[in-house]
């Protein structure tokens, strides 16, 4: 297959939606060699983060000297963002050509009479393949959706991260919050070390089912902690600490993703890359901070200026997630005026995210994400509390009026789905000439 024909079997694929379980996984793995085993794994689940936490992982074991592949979902533009090595993403030509040998797997499964992998299923696959076509020695792999049902979850990794559980996807999980953590739980392995900074209940099931499988565990605000320590050109620092005090007599980590969700990710990741430190003497602290310093993430707060015009983009696409763009605007930008270009998935908890996110005094253009999941808008409308509210359904009508709408004392957040910062980021890049 060239290519855009990649894309239009991948766009076949998405009639069988998400149908979480390993069988259909396994047998695909098998078929391609079990490509999965040929180089080491950190495995990363959680509610939000763990798309940052794996970035930074990543970045800090490339800067090791050592190939290190990245897998992440969904994507913001290109299926070619979910999968990269050292920070490069794949190729559209191996792209194509990788996806073509997962479809003879397809193939010879559906000719056998058996049940055809999903999308994400048939890319997971093909990220592992590539990984090992390329060599890597070790593999960053994000969790799609939930954990113990996840298509990622055929893989033994050498360290496992659940950076928080909250109730998102319950519906696919058990129904509640405890379902939620222990489908989370469901990728701890048997004596493979877990990083966590989940609490409460959460944490209880996490720690549970990290005893029944000898699995050493690290939890933050218990194990490992960490405190801002102030900005510095642009970056946030934070100092880390083993246990709950004494904190480390090195300088403070600086630390390129701003928020303090993201204080919390970084020092997940400074633990998680401590144990492995410990197993391996090629991980070094200078390699750790680099990575910690350069490392950004696309669409997580993420600066996207225009002239004079200030823009800050976001992913937060749930309660919690929201939470800690509120957090960070409030930490940032206390005294600026807001103009939100919000779009919502219809299946989330909408009433929360708009009373979380929106203050009185804010003004709003709503529109539709890229999704058949969106919410109606004009739905939206009758829910936003704030100064103005306006409705344009389609992303670039409603950027060009949105931008219309801010002034030199305000800031323009566009967040509340990853399919619509996807769609403005791109168009924001075309306005910046692909800057």
């Amino acid at each position: 297959m060239k290519y855009q024909e990649a894309l239009a079997w991948l766009e076949e694929l998405s009639r069988f939606g998400i149908q979480l379980g390993l069988r259909r996984m396994e047998r695909l793995a098998q078929l391609l060699g079990n490509p999965e085993r040929r180089y080491r794994i950190v495995h990363v689940t959680g509610t939000n983060g763990k798309g940052s936490v794996s970035a930074m992982m990543a970045a800090a074991l490339s800067r090791c000297g050592i190939a290190t592949g990245l897998y992440t979902s969904p994507h913001l533009v290109s299926y070619t963002e979910r999968m990269g090595i050292n920070g490069r993403a794949i190729s559209e030509a191996d792209f194509a050509r990788t996806l073509t040998r997962v479809r003879q797997a397809v193939e010879t499964m559906t000719a056998a009479g058996e049940e055809s992998p999903t999308q994400f299923e048939v890319l997971t696959a093909q990220a592992f393949l590539w990984f090992a076509e390329e060599k890597t020695e070790y593999a960053v792999v994000e969790v799609g959706l939930g954990g113990l049902l996840d298509s990622t979850n055929i893989i033994f990794p050498d360290l496992t991260i659940i950076t928080n559980v909250t109730l998102e996807h319950a519906d696919r999980c058990g129904g509640t919050l405890e379902g939620v953590a222990r489908h989370k739980a469901g990728i701890i392995k048997e004596g493979v070390p877990v990083v966590t900074a989940a609490r409460g209940m959460p944490l209880n099931i996490i720690q549970q089912t990290a005893a029944q499988k000898h699995a050493p565990l690290y939890v933050a605000g218990e194990d490992f902690t960490s405190r801002f320590a102030g900005v510095a050109e642009g970056k946030q620092r934070i100092s880390f600490a083993w246990g709950k005090a004494g904190y480390d007599s090195t300088a403070p980590y600086e630390v390129s993703l701003l928020g303090d969700h993201q204080r919390e990710n970084a020092a997940v990741a400074i633990q998680a890359f401590r144990v492995l430190q410990a197993q391996d003497g090629r991980f070094t602290e200078a390699a750790l901070r680099e990575a910690l310093r350069e490392t950004v993430w696309p669409g997580r707060f993420e600066a996207m200026d225009i002239g004079r015009v200030r823009i800050r983009i976001d992913g937060a696409h749930n309660p919690a997630g929201i939470a800690a763009l509120r957090t960070a605007l409030d930490d940032y930008f206390p005294e600026d005026r807001r103009v939100f270009l919000l779009g919502i998935l219809r299946d989330k908890d909408i009433d929360t995210m708009l009373r979380t996110l929106l203050r009185l005094e804010d003004r709003v253009m709503l529109t539709r994400p890229d999704s058949e999941r969106a919410a109606d808008p004009r739905e939206l409308a009758t829910k936003a509390t704030a100064q103005e509210v306006r409705v344009k359904a389609n992303p670039e009508k409603a950027l060009a009026e949105a931008l219309t709408m801010v002034s030199d004392d305000s800031l323009l957040v566009v967040t509340g789905s990853l399919y619509l910062v996807g769609r403005i980021r791109a168009l924001l890049l075309q306005m910046r000439g692909g800057k």
